[in-house]
């Protein structure tokens, strides 16, 4: 045999240690990524139940008696009751409570989402002058703290005759949740392509009827993202409802948690029970929106 023939004969052989470590490897790192893979769903796993813990107390608080609410060691297992919603529900002016809040939340979240359709898309397309200090101006006014004007607007309201009224929080909830939503709509409305906007102009429609035909329906996600922000924003203010809004028949359902409270203390199998009805409309909608929520807020803060 000669030389070239051994070196041939020896050439498997040869290969086969570095397969070997090849497959070692391999498997090391399938063991890595899985262990790697593991560390990450169980560090979920406890900030979930971190993050949920509050909220299973609060309704577990809501279904237990008086006796196991008020007790040292907390009660898991218990029967349960519905008498806290009863009371909660059984407040004087309960349902005009709800339909305060519902009409002050819903005519503030369209309001500012007309508005913003407007101001998003003339930021986003149009070239004027002043267009820089336009975002400038609206990223600061989301920025700034509006408790700081509560005693501002209480001065205004007052001099104008407009306290106790649900047109005054209308219109103070629209400005909140306005440049927030303008924000995140200019970027989508900037991500959707001017090709295709020139091409309905071709196609003869005009300005306005390819805004609404060709850009409008694909904001879907992003008119989820600003309405449910401005909803949830609206549902739970309470700060310039309790400062503008004193009289009992003008006020909402944040004013509403606040009444259960007896010459003993804090109603707190009530108050749980309360919060838990307030929270459960927001739950639902956001469990129900939560991908094209999270789409939207990320592709609205991103492009354009």
């Amino acid at each position: 045999m000669t030389a070239t023939d051994k070196a041939v004969a020896q050439a498997p052989a040869a290969r086969q240690p570095v397969a070997a470590r090849d497959a070692a490897a391999s498997v090391r790192a399938r063991r890595t990524k899985r262990l790697g893979r593991f560390g990450l769903n169980s560090v979920a796993l406890a900030l979930t139940v971190l993050f949920l813990f509050p909220v299973y107390w609060m309704f577990s608080t809501s279904l237990k008696s008086n006796s196991q609410v008020l007790v040292k060691d907390p009660v898991f297992f218990f029967t349960p009751t519905f008498e806290h919603y009863s009371t909660a529900t059984g407040v004087d002016l309960f349902w005009t409570y709800v339909r305060n809040s519902l009409v002050v939340t819903l005519a503030a979240v369209l309001l500012a989402l007309l508005v913003a359709l407007a101001a998003g898309f003339a930021i986003a397309r149009l070239h004027f002058r002043g267009r820089r200090g336009m975002v400038l101006v609206v990223m600061m006014a989301q920025m700034a703290p509006w408790e700081i004007l509560i005693i501002v607007m209480y001065l205004n309201a007052r001099d104008a005759q407009a306290l106790n009224s649900l047109v005054t929080l209308i219109v103070i909830y629209f400005v909140m949740a306005l440049p927030f939503t303008i924000w995140t709509l200019r970027g989508f409305i900037a991500a959707v392509p001017k090709e295709l906007e020139e091409a309905a102009l071709i196609d003869g429609c005009t300005r306005t009827q390819a805004f609404f035909r060709i850009i409008f329906p694909l904001l879907a996600p992003g008119l989820m993202a600003t309405s449910l922000f401005g909803f949830i924003m609206a549902w739970n203010e309470y700060a310039m409802v309790l400062v503008l809004n004193k009289a009992p028949e003008m006020a909402t359902l944040p004013l509403w948690l606040t009444q259960f409270q007896t010459n003993f203390g804090n109603d707190w199998g009530a108050t749980m029970a309360a919060s838990s009805l307030f929270t459960v409309p927001v739950l639902i909608v956001f469990i129900l929106l939560q991908r094209r929520v999270t789409g939207g807020l990320s592709a609205g803060a991103v492009k354009g």
